[in-house]
């Protein structure tokens, strides 16, 4: 027995670890098989080998040569061949007839068993080291088809051609085709024949997978997956081949000692079934990756609509329709011709907030009277519909007054969206023209915070009220009835809140005295305030919300175009989990925003700065006196935004002091019993 150290890990084991006992290659783990396998492989440019015609010729052989063995099981003494499909074969293909002898010779009157087996297949391997892995594959193949064909050839001539006679008694072809032997071996030769048809599925399916990876593997994660278990695939294939040429043998000479391929055809089914599955799913992302070019093709130079939408969001062989949310009917998607389209893109698992949005661009349409010009298209994404999933659409699609995507299948363009517009579950709004070319990559923040007043939603529009000071004004005119009255008589307004109910209770004692004093009073200067955190927890939810949206939709601008209103809003945001915070605004317009400790102190000092409001009026009184304020100890400031989908910046200053803000992940559960978990 040879020493362990001049054998590798593998053959030790498979040997019997040393100690008499024999082990089953079936039952080594792949991992262990793999790194041998791997070890016999000669990666050489100059040894390209044209497998196409080859492995073609091989599989017409083998079809033909299964299908009379099924005949000749079935009791035919000639079996036509007449209906049996062929691949294409070149006319002027040369056989690598001295390799396939090779092959054949190593295979040859082997005994049985699995140990055998596998030292056969790595002497073939070293044999074929420097062949890629799919020619490894069809050169035993072939050598196998070469003599296999050959017998059963023999098997179907023998009875009319005496030639054919005197060759199959030399290759004992009788032996094994005789009536006798027949309803003897006939439960072997069926395993043997399905063993057969199995190998050349696998070897196939081999061969169309090297075809694939011609696509290249940047896109297609499948496909590096598939292509690594390659050499392993190969190695299972030629030790069935093996196998099979074992148990011919022991069939035409008579052997007592018969092999059970059972074990072999479990195996080699497996890897069928896997390699059938990773085909499906690569060819599956070869075609996401070639709709996906095709999109951003046409993405550069649009010139309709429709035409843009079918391809974003239909697969091929899917009916081009939608449903018409007005109507209650289903209609062609080319009804969208010539017309500007919000595209609204979510899952199923959609807030009430997210369809209000919705309804906000519905109501700013027919508002503007623009029903003929602008349509919403909903398109709900899910990766996998589900009978549950399909009723939550059904509910969802009865309760939408627009056009909706309804075809139970993924989105076409599911990668273009994830990859180009940063689609990430979260809602989102893409204003589309006539043409298709979009206008605003996700107006949805846009809309949530401005709603009407920014229609038609387009980032023009948006860079037109991106710097106004009234930003404060959409987000609370509608969560209590006084605020409008309010800013329509242009008081001045505190909205305050925190964490810490001493600092509220300090900040309302000392605002409201302010908000009371006579001399203030006198001169006209009117004060109201408003305790967001009083409110119920929808308002609260609304306001902050609000203060996000506003900030997502001003953050997309570079550092250097950063104004000052983008900065306060960055800096009322930093403020939602401090003890305390304050905003004051005149009407609708924010004069300034303060953290908890210097803007308790502005309003508690009045007395301190009275007098400069005669000369220099209450507002420049007031931002003086904040400015002047003793400011807290160090503090951190944090910025946390939801998941939103679209484009966000990835470097953020400070709003306080201008660094560089680090990024962090924060994981966050509400345990809201209320949402729905189907989508999830």
């Amino acid at each position: 027995m040879a020493s362990l150290t001049s054998m590798s890990s593998l053959e030790f084991l498979i040997s019997g670890g040393g100690e008499g006992h024999e082990h089953n290659p079936l039952t080594v783990l792949d991992d262990q098989i793999k790194e041998q396998i791997i070890s016999t492989h000669v990666h050489s440019d100059t040894n390209k080998f044209d497998v196409e015609p080859l492995f073609s010729l091989v599989h017409n052989t083998l079809t033909r040569s299964t299908h009379i063995v099924d005949g000749v099981v079935q009791g035919h003494s000639f079996v036509s061949l007449e209906h049996v499909d062929e691949k294409y074969t070149q006319a002027n293909f040369s056989s690598p007839l001295c390799t396939l002898r090779q092959i054949s010779f190593e295979m040859q009157c082997k005994p049985p068993g699995e140990q055998v087996a596998h030292k056969t297949t790595m002497a073939i391997l070293e044999k074929l080291s420097h062949y890629e892995w799919d020619a490894k594959a069809v050169l035993t193949l072939a050598a196998f088809a070469m003599e296999c064909g050959d017998f059963w050839l023999l098997a179907q001539l023998q009875p009319n051609d005496l030639l054919a006679k005197s060759v199959a008694m030399l290759k004992r072809v009788p032996v094994l085709t005789k009536p006798a032997s027949l309803q003897k071996h006939r439960q072997a030769i069926v395993e043997l024949n399905s063993l057969t048809k199995s190998t050349l599925q696998v070897i196939e399916l081999i061969f169309e997978l090297e075809k694939l990876s011609s696509y290249g593997t940047k896109d297609v994660p499948a496909l590096v997956a598939a292509t690594e278990q390659i050499p392993l695939d190969v190695y299972w294939a030629i030790f069935s081949i093996v196998a099979i040429v074992t148990q011919i043998d022991c069939l035409i000479t008579e052997s007592e000692h018969m092999q059970e391929l059972s074990h072999y055809g479990q195996k080699i089914n497996i890897i069928l079934s896997k390699l059938r599955k990773q085909i499906t799913l690569c060819r599956q992302q070869i075609e996401v990756t070639r709709i996906y070019c095709k999109i951003v093709m046409i993405m550069q130079n649009p010139t309709e609509i429709s035409e843009v939408l079918k391809l974003l969001i239909f697969s091929s062989d899917v009916p081009k329709s939608l449903y018409d949310g007005a109507s209650r009917t289903t209609v062609s998607i080319d009804v969208l011709e010539k017309k500007n389209v919000y595209l609204f893109v979510s899952t199923l698992d959609i807030t009430a907030e997210e369809r209000s949005v919705l309804l906000k661009v519905h109501e700013a349409i027919e508002t503007k009277n623009q029903t003929d010009q602008y349509k919403i298209v909903w398109v709900p994404i899910v990766e996998k519909w589900t009978d549950q999933l399909s009723k939550s659409f059904e509910k969802l699609k009865a309760e939408m007054p627009v056009f909706v995507v309804e075809h139970f299948g993924s989105v076409a363009g599911f990668k273009y969206m994830k990859e180009e517009w940063q689609f990430e579950k979260k809602a989102m709004a893409v204003t589309m023209n006539h043409q298709g070319r979009i206008l605003h990559h996700n107006a949805f923040h846009l809309i949530h915070s401005w709603g009407i007043k920014a229609f038609p939603f387009t980032k023009t529009k948006e860079d037109e009220i991106h710097s106004s000071r009234q930003w404060i004004a959409p987000i609370v005119s509608q969560i209590h009835p006084e605020i409008g009255a309010w800013f329509e008589e242009e008081k001045y307004l505190f909205f305050y809140g925190g964490h810490d109910k001493d600092w509220v209770q300090q900040f309302n004692k000392y605002a409201t005295a302010l908000a009371n004093d006579a001399f203030l009073k006198e001169k006209k200067i009117l004060i109201e305030l408003f305790h967001v955190e009083n409110e119920n927890k929808n308002i609260f939810s609304q306001f902050w919300s609000g203060i996000e949206s506003l900030f997502v939709t001003k953050v997309h601008k570079s550092a250097e175009e950063e104004d000052d209103v983008t900065k306060e809003i960055q800096k009322m945001l930093s403020y939602k989990n401090e003890s305390g915070w304050a905003l004051l605004s005149k009407g609708s317009e924010v004069i300034l925003t303060g953290h908890g400790t210097t803007i308790l102190k502005t309003v508690a000092y009045f007395e301190k700065w009275k007098e400069f409001v005669v000369t220099k009026g209450f507002e420049w009184s007031f931002k003086e006196c904040h400015e002047n304020a003793p400011k807290a100890p160090h503090r951190c400031s944090i910025l946390e935004v939801s998941n939103v989908s679209g484009r966000l910046r990835k470097r953020l200053r400070c709003s306080e002091c201008s660094k560089t803000m680090e990024v962090y992940t924060t994981y966050k559960c509400c345990h809201d019993e209320a949402t729905p978990n189907a989508a999830r």
